[in-house]
């Protein structure tokens, strides 16, 4: 919570600090004309070939294509540009071109955007596309001013429980256990609700952390169960499936004052391209990546009764619900 805190601290800070250098840069935005060539970086926490980092892949390339070469970005996976918070706050300040994080975590910069991690507010995957696509790009806007562009949406996935002291079948299964969070009050919040001890982590850390027992689970989608091995160091995974946790493609307000007009809308076209292709990709691998788990024959996959949690975590609505308004949660019940 202490590391929680800091952060929103120094984030405030650099807002105050960027936006007057925000504000005076905006008249150097060209509206169309020739392209010059710029080289941007991408950075985020994922393993080369994680689904949303493929999408942001072809996103580059078909900005590249489109701009005869002359537009290119370049990818940092697996942390190489920093954690999640520091991808943000390089968003910011313009270190950083482009950054993929969860909502989750932006969620600490424009907290509206918390809803989304909410437990079990999505009905099913395709209500959570309708709900981003329109209302999520609504919130995107609010960051504007504090100097980050949301492009749109990738899938982060289905999450789910996994530890190494026992199977989880019901909530009470969860008292006692500590699990690493991401350092967001909704996952600190659903964890406590279940009765577990929230570890708020990066994310670079949770294999050695669980390997030592530092930890005895987590909560992740398949896509990082099978890619940061962490099968090898716990025995069970649990089908809870208690948040449906988005990637936004985000890009420097700074960055996006270099390139004109005309290069904008090319990005935005290829953006609904890779947004398609990702999310497609997403859904067909979840499947891929169990089978592959389970064929380890290490770790256990069990499913669960999601009413149960449902239930037992309708509380972080009720702790978080004035933070980001019961006419948004209502707002986001009722897309179609």
């Amino acid at each position: 919570m202490e590391r929680f805190m800091k952060n929103i601290c120094l984030f405030l800070v650099l807002t105050t600090v960027v936006l007057t250098g925000y504000a005076s840069g905006k008249k150097e935005e060209t509206s169309t004309g020739e392209i010059k060539p710029v080289e941007f970086k991408l950075g985020h926490v994922a393993e080369p070939d994680n689904p949303y980092a493929l999408g942001a892949g072809l996103f580059a390339d078909r900005v590249k294509e489109r701009t005869g070469g002359k537009v290119t970005i370049k990818m940092f996976p697996s942390s190489q540009l920093g954690t999640e918070d520091k991808l943000i706050e390089g968003l910011v300040i313009g270190s950083v071109d482009f950054a993929l994080t969860t909502t989750a975590v932006l969620g600490q910069f424009e907290e509206k955007l918390l809803v989304f991690g909410f437990p079990y507010i999505f009905r099913n995957r395709e209500h959570a596309y309708k709900a981003l696509d329109t209302i999520g790009m609504e919130l995107g806007k609010n960051l504007e001013k504090k100097g980050i562009k949301v492009l749109g949406y990738y899938e982060n996935g289905v999450r789910h429980m996994i530890n190494n002291k026992r199977k989880i079948l019901v909530p009470d299964d969860m008292k006692g256990l500590k699990m690493r969070v991401m350092p967001t009050q909704v996952y600190i919040e659903l964890m406590k609700a279940l009765g577990s001890d929230p570890t708020p982590m990066n994310f670079g850390e949770v294999y050695s952390a669980c390997q030592t027992g530092i930890i005895d689970g987590l909560e992740c989608p398949a896509v990082h169960i099978w890619q940061r091995r962490f099968y090898e160091v716990n025995k069970y995974v649990s089908l809870t499936a208690h948040t449906y946790e988005s990637e936004p493609m985000m890009m420097s307000m700074k960055s996006w004052q270099k390139v004109p007009e005309n290069v904008h809308k090319i990005m935005e076209e290829a953006m609904k391209e890779s947004l398609a292709y990702q999310r497609k990709l997403a859904f067909d691998k979840e499947s891929e990546y169990f089978q592959k788990i389970k064929d380890t024959g290490k770790t256990s996959i069990d499913p669960v009764d999601t009413k149960l949690f449902a239930e037992k975590t309708k509380v972080v609505w009720e702790k978080l619900g004035a933070k980001v308004g019961m006419d948004l949660i209502n707002k986001i019940q009722s897309v179609q």
